[in-house]
């Protein structure tokens, strides 16, 4: 019997039509890191361990208190003491004192007391001395522990192709293994008495097999494993043996030809015999309308038809999308772009730099943010941008609104939601019960609360995360007042519990900033500019205050209070390892480090967020997560973070 067209359907109704009788199961496996490049991550992955996990030199020299070099001058050097050399890889018991340099290589593990490394070139060294020609700041040539990655923050999204950036991020944290999306396996059938196979003598009326070739491949290059079973003559029982086989093997089977209305066209009559068999029979397009649907065993077989453009329409509207989601894939080819600087690039002159950079699109077309910090030693560099600009030789700064090429990793896909401002893992959490409820894209660039708060003034985040200290001790309103920022609201968040970082036991007893002054007690303090910094300070002006002394008289007496930190993960570093006794830092990083905590202070961390839009559904969403009682539920496990009653006031500017 001829089939003849009668109930032939539109693209969208074939496909409501195949979810209507088989739902798509995503399957799950772990494999070792080494082997999951191209895979698509399954679940979110976390650090396990900081990155670095200590202060470390990024540079041969000597490590030194920086404020013994600030006198330092070519035809004038300070000379300072070497107690010592330390070499990387090993663990030294080194301290650094005034007046004092170790001899340090890179890589390795900064000596208590020093605060930055001086270059090698611009010293030299006379028998147990050496001559420094050039300051150096607090912080110079050092990279802190946590800096790059700290423990427990998200590296690597769920959805996420991996590649080597990814990889090394996971390798760099000391993870081995990682859940990921098994690729679907999808067997492949051509039928036909004229096919030959590309390589045999082609005979009178044959042709070569196509489809089996270009199918196959474009299962591969969409996620999927192809598993080619034969060519099928036009004989039913040979062509229903080989879907049985594929249904036994495969996760999907497709067959090219025999689905017309010729006298040979039976592949509709084959499928029909399977339960619940053909579901669609001929869909409205061209070329392509002879395509066959049907579902045995909860597996779909897709029936292509034989002319290879015909065959490859199909499986790009049908079988394509349905491959993609089956292994867990998200995104496609990359390309390049312009783009307009967000801040001023600078290059060493005479090296051809490739750095890193976030695209982001705002009311004047793209923007392009810079990798801030140290990104050659910084692995996530490249794991968490969207493509790189290259910089010439002869280029030393691209300034504020230059316009560069940014050549993407991937196609650059608007995201639904953009964050731009200060990292915090109550961020991660927020946006984890929103993709529990619904799929969406979320792009979230960690470059500070003031670069967060002029990207939302320009127009290129939906909001960003703040939590900056202003010297009259409110958060973050009267700073956003001073940048000038008036097409936004301030949406209170929840509160970081800041305070005092000690040893387990607190064997040093101290109860409070006076401690400090004590000089058994050593300080590591925070960099200058930070919240936490302003928060210190603000605490030892009032301690200056009731000893009666000058600010600079009394944080002159606090041992350690000039060694900067530049993480909250430093701090406890310093604190777990010995060097010194007592850090300012948040809550939460005393206790991944097993040390103890005393309570100052609750940090407001909150959202700034253009007005323009409060009515977006995803930004409403988010409103609406963040004083749900799961987001309250889920924060309050995480120690040192919690909502309050101020969170999610609405504080017009």
């Amino acid at each position: 019997m001829r089939k003849i067209f009668r109930d032939i359907v539109t693209v969208n109704e074939a496909i409501d039509r195949l979810y209507s009788f088989y739902t798509p199961k995503k399957q799950v496996k772990e494999v070792e890191i080494r082997y999951a490049v191209g895979r698509i991550v399954a679940e979110d992955v976390y650090a396990k361990s900081d990155v670095p996990p200590f202060d470390r030199a990024t540079m041969d020299g000597y490590a030194v208190r920086a404020e013994d070099t600030f006198q330092a001058e070519e035809d004038n050097p300070v000379r300072l003491k070497i107690v010592g050399v330390v070499e990387a890889g090993e663990r030294s018991e080194l301290e650094v004192k005034e007046g004092e340099a170790a001899e340090i290589a890179t890589g390795a593990m900064m000596p208590k007391g020093a605060n930055a490394v001086v270059m090698v070139e611009y010293t030299k060294r006379s028998g147990d001395y050496v001559e420094v020609f050039r300051p150096v700041s607090p912080g110079e040539n050092v990279m802190f522990a946590g800096s790059d990655v700290m423990v427990g923050e998200l590296i690597v999204r769920e959805g996420t192709r991996l590649t080597h950036r990814e990889i090394g991020v996971m390798a760099a944290c000391g993870i081995s293994r990682v859940k990921v999306y098994r690729k679907p396996i999808v067997a492949v059938i051509s039928t036909g008495n004229e096919l030959v196979s590309p390589g045999e003598e082609l005979g009178e009326a044959k042709i070569y097999d196509v489809n089996s070739y270009t199918i196959s491949s474009a299962i591969v290059e969409n996620g999927g494993e192809a598993v080619f079973l034969g060519i099928a003559r036009d004989r039913e029982e040979e062509m229903r043996s080989l879907i049985e086989e594929g249904l036994k093997r495969a996760d999907i089977v497709i067959t090219s030809g025999s689905t017309s209305a010729g006298a040979g066209d039976v592949m509709y009559r084959i499928l029909d015999g399977f339960s619940p068999g053909v579901i669609v029979h001929g869909i409205a397009i061209k070329p392509g309308k002879p395509a066959v649907i049907a579902v045995c065993n909860e597996k779909p077989i897709f029936g292509l038809p034989g002319y290879p453009t015909s065959a490859m329409t199909v499986f790009e509207l049908l079988v394509a999308p349905l491959i993609k989601e089956l292994a867990g894939i998200r995104e496609v080819e990359g390309e390049r772009i312009r783009a307009k600087l967000a801040v001023k690039a600078f290059s060493a002159e005479g090296r051809r730099e490739l750095l890193p950079v976030n695209v982001v699109a705002g009311s004047e077309g793209y923007s392009a943010y810079p990798v801030s910090g140290s990104y050659s030693g910084a692995v996530t560099a490249f794991a968490f941008t969207d493509g790189f600009i290259e910089i010439p030789e002869n280029i030393v700064m691209l300034d504020e609104g230059s316009e560069v090429d940014v050549r993407l990793y991937s196609k650059l896909r608007p995201a639904d939601l953009m964050i731009i401002g200060s990292h915090c893992i109550g961020v991660e959490i927020l946006l984890s019960i929103m993709r529990g409820r619904k799929p969406f894209t979320a792009k979230v660039i960690n470059v500070g609360s003031t670069s967060g708060i002029l990207a939302v003034k320009r127009g290129e985040a939906d909001l960003a995360g703040t939590h900056l200290l202003d010297e009259s001790g409110v958060y973050n309103e009267p700073v956003i007042r001073k940048y000038g920022v008036r097409d936004a609201v301030l949406v209170k968040g929840y509160l970081r519990e800041q305070g005092l970082i000690v040893a387990r036991e607190n064997p040093k007893g101290i109860g409070g900033f006076e401690d400090l002054l004590r000089e058994d007690v050593s300080f590591i303090n925070r960099n200058r500019g930070s919240g936490t910094r302003i928060l210190t300070d603000m605490y030892l002006k009032d301690l200056a205050e009731r000893e009666g002394v000058s600010f600079e008289e009394l944080v002159g007496k606090i041992k350690g209070y000039t060694i900067e930190a530049k993480t909250h993960t430093s701090v406890a570093v310093a604190v777990a390892s010995g060097k010194a006794d007592v850090g300012v830092g948040i809550k939460t990083v005393a206790s991944q480090y097993g040390l103890d905590f005393i309570p100052l202070k609750s940090e407001e961390y909150d959202f700034l967020v253009r007005k323009d839009r409060m009515n977006k559904g995803i930004v409403k969403e988010f409103l609406n997560t963040l004083t749900s009682d799961e987001f309250a539920e889920k924060l309050e496990k995480i120690d040192g973070l919690r909502v309050y009653e101020r969170t999610g006031e609405i504080v017009e500017l």
